[in-house]
């Protein structure tokens, strides 16, 4: 039976998870912290596997049950209520077996993580700048209705108002298990503010989102950064223009595949506090060294499937804004909609739920569960 298949992949699942959670506590573990915080993601994520284990165990008890009270028992109330649970249960199976089957499959270790999010105008030069702002405003009211934090690294504006480039972290939980499904091209249809004749153009902007790296997840050799600092531009105030608060940091990153070199340079404005904006320039120093390291990993996963909606190549088109018809089409799962300003306004749940029905599809299928 389908079910017994199952059940003898869950077979260890409860010892596995008594393991680790005896090792969490360990006083020689939690001094490791590498080891320490893979095994406290392990423990989340056994957990809740146990749980659902436990939910589908009794599920088939119960069904078990039921069918012996049908074949001993000669009351009708019984037989009736035996009957009820088998039908009940006839629809609670097949939803927590596919449950089982997803939680089986090793989560994305990065999905935990907050998230960098760089978000850059393209073809389109005023427009787009435009459009990336539209962009940005749209994350941040997303990012709102989730409760989570979002706060600007760096930006450059624009000549007619919006970014020409603008970088913010997301902090929170699960950021990075969602928003990772926002990286691509996206491109906008409409009739721009600078159009004298009401011609629709088409413009687009680049969005990528990147795990921002934890301290320990990449080595830095902070003595070979050389730290530049600088007075911040923009409104402020005084201070903004006599204090030096912003900082520029360059690093020599050398790829340790190829050995070759490569310079990183990187500026943060975001606070009038020197100490803080070094801080989160080292922060995007790490994301930035990991994402490139990361690399191969998304590249093994992407030769393995021949389509990935969550971890595709940056350059690919994913989404188009129309806005003369008030259409969204998002071309990785031909979904289209027509309440774009309620999208735009940050009501993107809808899109990004579909988009992880997709890829959890698509995982199960390369699982063979």
């Amino acid at each position: 039976m389908a079910e017994n298949s199952l059940l003898q992949r869950l077979e260890g699942i409860d010892a596995r998870f008594e393991e680790v959670s005896t090792l969490i506590t360990d006083p020689s573990v939690i001094a490791d912290m590498r080891r320490y915080v893979r095994l406290t993601k392990e423990y989340k994520d056994l957990e809740r596997l146990v749980a659902a284990t436990r939910r589908y165990r009794n599920l088939l008890g119960n069904v078990e049950e039921a069918r012996q009270v049908l074949e001993t028992e000669r009351d009708d109330e019984l037989r009736t209520l035996a009957k009820e649970e088998i039908d009940a249960a006839a629809s609670a199976i097949p939803e927590i077996e596919e449950e089982i089957k997803l939680l089986l499959i090793p989560a994305d270790p990065e999905d935990g993580k907050n998230a960098i999010v760089e978000i850059r105008g393209g073809t389109g030069g005023d427009e787009a700048a435009l459009f990336a702002g539209d962009l940005f405003k749209m994350y941040s009211k997303y990012c709102e209705s989730r409760g989570w934090s979002v706060a600007v690294t760096s930006f450059s504006e624009g000549t007619a108002g919006g970014f020409k480039e603008i970088v913010f972290a997301v902090s929170g939980d699960g950021v990075y298990g969602v928003l990772k499904y926002e990286s691509g091209v996206h491109r906008v249809q409409r009739v721009p503010a600078t159009e004298t004749q009401g011609r629709v153009h088409t413009s687009a902007a680049t969005v990528a989102v990147l795990p921002e790296a934890e301290e320990f997840d990449v080595e830095i050799n902070e003595g070979e950064i050389k730290w530049d600092t600088f007075r911040s531009g923009g409104a402020g105030g005084q201070n903004v223009n006599k204090v030096e608060s912003g900082v520029r940091l360059r690093y020599i990153w050398r790829n340790p595949v190829t050995g070759e070199s490569e310079e990183i340079l990187i500026e943060c404005t975001e606070t009038r506090d020197q100490p803080k904006n070094k801080e989160r320039a080292l922060s995007r120093l790490r994301t930035f060294i990991y994402d490139k390291e990361h690399q191969k990993y998304i590249d093994d996963i992407a030769s393995r499937r021949k389509t990935l909606v969550s971890t595709g190549d940056r350059s690919a088109k994913i989404r188009t804004y129309n806005y003369p018809q008030g259409r969204i089409t998002d071309h990785r799962i031909n979904y289209t909609i027509y309440n774009l300003p309620a999208f735009v306004g940050g009501d993107i749940q809808e899109c990004i739920d579909r988009l992880i029905i997709a890829e959890n599809a698509e995982k199960l299928k390369f699982s063979e569960l």
